[in-house]
């Protein structure tokens, strides 16, 4: 889950760079629509960036929470873990045997 986050975050650092950039080769220009173009693209940037903060927050905390669970119950954990993976077993073996007919 680290590594999506953290490739997420480079996307995300990768995009402002870019934006960054497309603001700078536009700053000379000073048409009224390039100028509120530019305008709501900062804006955007800003809020990109409030919003995955709060998603990393949120993603640690999640992270934080099921590893406080898995270490008060594993026997639980590894039940439920159990219990699903069977479920899915079983869905899956009915729709290849459903294809096959």
């Amino acid at each position: 889950m680290n590594r999506q986050i953290q490739a997420i975050s480079n996307d995300m650092g990768a995009l402002a760079e870019d934006v960054r950039s497309l603001m700078g080769a536009t700053a000379d220009m000073a048409e009224e629509k390039v100028v509120e173009a530019r305008k709501r693209l900062a804006a955007a940037l800003n809020d990109g960036k409030t919003i995955l903060e709060r998603v990393k927050a949120k993603a640690v905390e999640g992270a934080k929470a099921t590893d406080q669970a898995m270490h008060a119950h594993p026997y639980q954990a590894i039940g439920i873990a159990f219990g699903v993976a069977a479920i899915i077993t079983c869905l899956i073996a009915r729709r290849c045997t459903c294809k096959r007919d």
